[in-house]
């Protein structure tokens, strides 16, 4: 492990003296590359420095006990040792798990969509209680939740619902969240009482810059009309919602959350560069024969992920066979421990993997 501490610093010596050449600046996608590698790798060298140091108080501790006669200074010694074997192994963990390649989009912000799927105006209405809970969940993490585009149910919640989430590392907590989510409960519409099963798809899409998706504005089309709100009531009489249709792809996105025209046309932008890139990227991991396909990140929106039983108040995450029985409480958007737990089972997969490797 030290080779490869040893092997990053060297990196990261590196890129500390290409990141204040003339040259780097005056490239944008470059510069923000080698910035955000100087960041990454900086976390990791910190963690090694503190590593190094516990490394050196073992050895001196150790010379203390092969040189030292009194019994005094032996004991402190031992004692000393016995508080830095723990440390070790708590920073070697670290260190392994931080060294771990990381999704280069983890950092990014995110488009959230989140579409009723079976169940008809139950899966509308538990479509409207999912995209709540990550608006509590990003509340709860200081993140900024705008609301891009939506179709209302005809009994409530939403057919489908987007939004733009923008913090720290936002797409690296909200990634897991992609697939089929399942719901288990007696809907309002029931009236004898009997339980339905129901499901809305959730996929999170990392936003991506202008340099990562190029897009020719030749093979867009836009189109405006006036949005409108709850029960058909007019938000703005004005033609300020947008609809763009790429043409070469057929998709078409649009937004109408802004009372501003060119507002809308940017987050419309940013909706279809991201439903671009994802494309790009289901092709190409359909064309690399043995690309990993993790257990828990995967993110297709096929995947049936989760379970909300509402009567035994259960909330269960098939991918890791984690359960959990407080369902209000998850549902108020507290999904940091499923989110954890995922990240745990991705990082010991990635750790299984770099042991065959080697």
């Amino acid at each position: 492990m030290i080779d490869k501490l040893e092997q990053i610093k060297g990196r990261f010596d590196e890129v500390s003296e290409l990141i204040v050449q003339p040259d780097a600046t005056s490239d944008l996608k470059r510069y923000k590359s080698l910035n955000k590698e100087y960041k990454d790798l900086g976390k990791i060298m910190e963690a090694y420095t503190a590593y190094k140091n516990i490394l050196s108080n073992i050895d001196s501790a150790k010379n203390v006990l092969q040189t030292e006669k009194d019994e005094e200074f032996r004991e402190m010694a031992k004692l000393e040792l016995d508080a830095l074997y723990p440390q070790q192994e708590e920073m070697e963990a670290q260190l392994k798990e931080m060294m771990i390649p990381k999704d280069p989009n983890d950092s990014r912000n995110c488009i959230l969509e989140v579409r009723g799927g079976t169940g008809g105006d139950e899966a509308a209405i538990f479509a409207g209680d999912l995209y709540r809970m990550y608006q509590r969940f990003a509340e709860k993490q200081g993140w900024k939740f705008e609301l891009i585009d939506y179709t209302e149910g005809t009994s409530g919640g939403f057919k489908e619902i987007t939004a733009n989430v923008s913090g720290e590392d936002v797409y690296g907590k909200l990634k897991f969240e992609s697939g089929v989510h399942r719901v288990q409960r007696v809907p309002a519409t029931e009236t004898q009482g009997r339980i339905h099963t129901s499901a809305a798809t959730v996929a999170v899409l990392p936003e991506m810059d202008e340099v990562d998706v190029e897009i020719n504005m030749n093979d867009i089309r836009k189109d405006t009309f006036c949005s409108s709100g709850a029960g058909g009531q007019s938000v703005n009489t004005t033609y300020s919602a947008v609809r763009l249709t790429h043409l070469p792809s057929g998709l078409v996105v649009q937004c109408q959350d802004e009372r501003s025209q060119i507002k809308n046309f940017d987050r419309a932008l940013k909706v279809l560069r991201a439903r671009l890139y994802e494309i790009e990227l289901r092709k190409h991991n359909e064309e690399v024969g043995n690309q990993r396909k993790s257990m828990v990140g995967n993110g297709d929106r096929s995947d049936k992920i989760r379970t909300y039983n509402y009567p035994q108040g259960r909330v269960t995450d098939h991918r890791i066979g984690y359960t959990v029985y407080n369902l209000p409480v998850v549902m108020e958007g507290d999904i940091g421990d499923f989110i954890e737990q995922l990240r745990i089972a991705e990082n010991a997969e990635r750790l299984k993997e770099g042991a065959a490797v080697e």
